[in-house]
């Protein structure tokens, strides 16, 4: 186990792989287990961070939880890492904090994947405030080898943090306009039988400016990188070895990913 103390609290992480880094920012469920297989599949060309947030898996548990904490723990571990411009994967917690930190710091990030994320505060289901982390785990996901990784650590996570930083949702009517300011390239992921957090709307979909782009897997449900694990993969891959300031949208251009993910 790897970890850094920021603040006089313990952040644990992991790495794996060597080249440009990359850094997997795990949801409201589970920890950065769950990003082993991507972490594994992206090591081949970059080199792969996944971190544990304030409250969440083996880091520690203090009352850090705001949007703007866990955004401190991010800049904290970049620097204490001698990361410098990276690409931020992020899951749902990890989705917003990828899309709120590469505004504030455009110069740090050069593309953005935000799975799962909430345009807004309506698309996030109540059972993410009232269940425990482990009732929404075996919720989500059921019990199976695929799936351990967040069973595992799921109970791990303090509750509070979940309550805290859903505070940043509710209510905050930048979740869908943000995109017209953030400069960097962003894609949306999102799976259509996602219980908890809603896909986009056309509408919304239709607000994206030109750098910013929505996929939707459509046999996915909050977990596309577990449910469609190979799918994820080819996007993952594809969306990293795009050109630095290429829209995401050039992927939509491309028969041959198009012809491999049917």
């Amino acid at each position: 186990m790897s970890v850094i103390v920021l603040d006089n609290d313990i952040v644990h992480y992991e790495v794996l792989g060597r080249g440009r880094p990359l850094i997997f920012l795990h949801g409201w469920v589970g920890s950065w287990r769950y990003w082993i297989p991507s972490m594994q599949a992206a090591s081949v060309m970059f080199r792969a961070y996944a971190v544990d947030l304030w409250g969440f898996g083996d880091t520690a548990k203090n009352s850090r939880y705001t949007l703007d904490d866990q955004m401190q723990l991010l800049d904290g571990f970049m620097e204490y890492m001698g990361i410098g411009r990276v690409a931020l994967i992020g899951h749902g917690l990890g989705a917003l904090l990828g899309v709120y930190y590469a505004l504030r710091h455009p110069d740090y990030v050069d593309r953005v994947m935000a799975i799962s994320y909430p345009m807004d505060e309506t698309m996030v289901n109540g059972r993410l405030r009232n269940s425990s982390p482990l009732e929404l785990a075996e919720a989500l996901l059921g019990r199976s080898a695929v799936t351990e990784a967040v069973l595992t650590d799921a109970p791990k996570t303090d509750m509070r943090a979940l309550q805290i930083s859903l505070l940043d949702v509710d209510g905050n009517q930048d979740l869908r306009t943000v995109f017209r300011s953030l400069p960097t390239a962003c894609l949306l992921v999102n799976g259509e039988r996602d219980p908890i957090i809603a896909p986009p709307h056309i509408e919304q979909l239709a607000e994206l400016p030109e750098h910013t782009h929505a996929i939707t897997f459509e046999q996915s449900g909050h977990f596309p990188m577990l449910d469609e694990t190979n799918k994820f993969h080819r996007l993952l891959s594809d969306f990293l070895n795009l050109k630095s300031g290429d829209s995401p949208r050039e992927l939509q251009l491309k028969e041959e990913w198009k012809r491999r993910v049917r």
